[in-house]
């Protein structure tokens, strides 16, 4: 989806992206091998050209971030397809005093918990999130990663796709929890309690079945994030292609 994206180029937004692909020109490629687009004056399509050819070196490097500050917000799940496999799935988990106890990271395979007075360190977190291309939360732009950066004092430059205003374009409303229903993404029952009445059990009584039940809780919300990112990016890459296709 990134290399049929002209979005992420200055000054060229949705209307503009569209009036490309009215035109025929589907793909980087295309643009660059076009001597002569309508409302693109010369010296704006060498320009872009240069631009283009920046991207096409950020993709052949695995350097997402080049697109971070390029791409609008609600735009970067375009980038999910080409680095799905070095993507991250990000969900904390809040005390009573709204401190971060537990932040889970997850690939498609394996998650790794991280948590307060055992491994909750900004070089570990740091250390983690180095391996992957994409963070992907739900909310985390106002919620997950603000947090991160206020109590841990860590910032990361990789693209970050927050599905919540993904679904609210595809009319999935609500918290996550409202969202796993519309899609009927289930989880055991045992799973459905209030994760900081678990951390307040585990740091009161010690007894480790509190906090293995608080990962499993923090292991199922991350696995419907999976499913969720899917599902957008299926929904938000038909709409591209049903305006194309009209065109």
């Amino acid at each position: 989806m990134i290399k049929t994206s002209f979005i992420f180029l200055e000054r060229i937004r949705k209307n503009k992206e569209q009036s490309l692909w009215s035109q025929g020109i589907k793909d980087w490629p295309t643009f660059l091998n076009t001597s002569k687009i309508r409302g693109i004056a010369p010296a704006k399509k060498a320009y872009y050209n240069r631009k283009i050819h920046e991207a096409q070196q950020a993709l052949h490097h695995d350097n997402s971030a080049y697109f971070t500050d390029k791409l609008p917000s609600t735009q970067t799940w375009r980038l999910y397809d080409y680095f799905k496999d070095d993507a991250c799935f990000l969900d904390i988990e809040i005390d009573s005093y709204d401190r971060i106890n537990l932040i889970g990271i997850s690939n498609y395979y394996q998650t790794n918990h991280f948590v307060q007075t055992i491994n909750l360190t900004k070089p570990q977190i740091e250390q983690e999130l180095a391996k992957y291309k994409l963070v992907i939360t739900f909310n985390g732009a106002s919620f997950d990663l603000p947090k991160i950066q206020k109590q841990l004092h860590l910032t990361t430059t990789i693209p970050h796709i927050d599905l919540k205003p993904l679904c609210q374009k595809l009319n999935l409303l609500g918290g996550l929890k409202e969202v796993e229903k519309t899609l009927n993404l289930k989880r055991p029952p045992h799973l459905y309690g209030n994760p900081v009445d678990l951390w307040k059990a585990f740091h009161a009584s010690g007894d480790k079945e509190y906090l293995d039940l608080l990962l499993q809780y923090n292991a199922q919300d991350i696995e419907n994030l999976k499913a969720i990112m899917e599902y957008c990016y299926k929904k938000m890459k038909e709409r591209i292609s049903c305006y194309n296709l009209k065109k």
